[in-house]
Order: C-alpha cells, then sequence, then structure tokens
C-alpha cells in the first residue's frame, strides 16, 4: 500500500472587509440669521486688540480747548493742551484739592478702526436682512464690478474717497470690548442651546418634526419624502454662513406636509447622510422581501 501524501492546510480564508456603518439617525437643525453675526463680533475684538497695541489714550477735553507747541512743564517747554480759562481738569471726585483723573481710556490713533467696524456692521445688517438668491446674487456681483470699472475710468474714486477721508468714526477698547462680548455670549447661547430646539430627526422609514421652540416632536413616514435645497445667498450662505443653505421638506399623500428649515449648516453634507439613512431603508426593506 502506498502513502496519500497529505498536504498541509492553508491558511483560512480572508474574512470578507467591513464597509462602514450607515447612519441611523440624522439631525437637520434650522439655525436663526443671529449665526451670520459672527463677523461683527470677531471683528470687534480685533479691532479692541488692535487699539491695545496702537497704545495711545484718550482724554475728553472741554470746548475751546487748544493745542500749543509752547508749554512750559517742569522748568521745560513741551506740547500739550490748554483748557479755557475757568474750565477744570478732572478729578477722581468733586473736591477741589483731589488728584487729577489721569488718561486711562484706550483709543487706537488712527480713524480707520472704528470706519472698519461700523462697516462691517452695517454690511452684516444688510447681508442677513435683504436675501439675493440665485441669479440676483449673480447681478449684484457684476453691478459693484461694472461700477467700479466705471468710476475708475471717469476718475470718481478719488472725489469718493476724498469724502470718505473725512469720515471719523472713534470707538475706545471698552466700546469694542462690550459690543463683541456681549453679541459673542448671545451668539453662542442661541447658536448650542436656542437654535437646537427647532429640527428634524430622519430615521429609517420616519422622521420626527419639531418646528418651534417648546414644542413637542411629531412623527411622519418617510414614504414619499421630497427634500428640495432653496436656491442659495451668495453672500448670506456662503460667505457669511461658510456652507450653509435653506431647506424644504414634503411629504406626500393623503395628508401631505410642507416644512421650512432656513440656515442649516453645512447643508450639502446634511443631504448625503440624509440619502444613506434613506438607502439603509431601501435596503432593509430589499432584505425582508
Amino acid at each position: 500500500m502506498t502513502a496519500i501524501p497529505q498536504t498541509p492546510p492553508g491558511p483560512p480564508p480572508a474574512a470578507p472587509a467591513k464597509t462602514a456603518a450607515e447612519p441611523q439617525q440624522v439631525t437637520v437643525v434650522s439655525h436663526s440669521n443671529l449665526f451670520y453675526w459672527w463677523p461683527v463680533w470677531a471683528v470687534g475684538f480685533i479691532m479692541a486688540i488692535a487699539t491695545l497695541i496702537d497704545g495711545h489714550l484718550m482724554y475728553t477735553v472741554p470746548k475751546g480747548t487748544i493745542a500749543t507747541k509752547e508749554l512750559k512743564y517742569a522748568g521745560d517747554v513741551r506740547e500739550g493742551l490748554v483748557f479755557p480759562k475757568g474750565e477744570p481738569v478732572e478729578r477722581i471726585d468733586t473736591t477741589a484739592d483731589a488728584d487729577v483723573l489721569q488718561p486711562k481710556l484706550h483709543m487706537a490713533k488712527s480713524k480707520n478702526v472704528g470706519v472698519i467696524f461700523c462697516v462691517v456692521l452695517l454690511l452684516v445688517i444688510v447681508i442677513t436682512n435683504v436675501p439675493l438668491r440665485g441669479m440676483w446674487s449673480l447681478v449684484v456681483i457684476i453691478t459693484i464690478i461694472m461700477l467700479s470699472i466705471i468710476f475708475a475710468l471717469a476718475g470718481w474714486w478719488d472725489k469718493i474717497f476724498a469724502r470718505l477721508d473725512l469720515l471719523d468714526i472713534r470707538i475706545n477698547m471698552g466700546g469694542y470690548l462690550f459690543i463683541s462680548t456681549i453679541l459673542f455670549g448671545i451668539w453662542l447661547f442661541t447658536l448650542l442651546l436656542f437654535d437646537k430646539q427647532v429640527y428634524i430627526v430622519f430615521e429609517p422609514g420616519q422622521f420626527r418634526v419639531c418646528t418651534e421652540i417648546g414644542g413637542g416632536e411629531k412623527v411622519y413616514d418617510a414614504t414619499g419624502l421630497t427634500l428640495e435645497r432653496q436656491k442659495g445667498d451668495l453672500f448670506r450662505h456662503y460667505i457669511l454662513g461658510l456652507g450653509s443653505g435653506d431647506l424644504i421638506v414634503k411629504t406626500h399623500g393623503a395628508q401631505a406636509h410642507h416644512f421650512d428649515l432656513p440656515n442649516v449648516l453645512f447643508i450639502g453634507r446634511k443631504l448625503q447622510a440624509i440619502e444613506r439613512v434613506v438607502r439603509a431603508r431601501r435596503m432593509l426593506e430589499q432584505q425582508g422581501s
């Protein structure tokens, strides 16, 4: 008898690669227009730092004060300010022999610091209250470019800048910090707590809706669900919103419903995640059949 040679066992078959688990839930939150106000508090903090670095101080003087290049002080001649006769220097309290109040309010020497802050504030107010969707955004951009070229060819920019040079806006460092800190606190509270009370949670086969603060959830069947992303506002959604958008959710059937969710952050990624949830539902139905 001949022995049949035995071949050594081969390596075990490789386990199938694991695919990434499909999401089982996607939450879409509708934010208020206050979210787009982040440039105001951000620029305010930047202007406060610039004012501090500038190193100049502010002191209020009475009307009639004159500047002079020859002011005798401590046996030396210096430049300074001379108050009108009878106008006292500010003191720590109302008594005549109280110590003089020294300058301590930080104020930037350049007037451009205050002008920049006010321009940003006004632009944010306009952008967040005047919607320019789709073609209107393009029309506004083209109009601005054409007017800029026309003004340059006509030589009007020099006249405009000469007039703007007369604009002098001053805010001390405390003013910037007060506005920016309060606005940042309100913005953060609204973003993390207040806005999260208006949402839609998408799950395989259904979605839960809360459309008002303090209201209860309502559950709807996701069969025939339609998602519509409205045309974006270039300035509000893409420049200030960093890729936000407005979402419309519709259901079909005997009891059709319509839900508007404005100012959804990262709307592109949210829509992709919702599509994966819907796809997971379809896969489960196919496996069950």
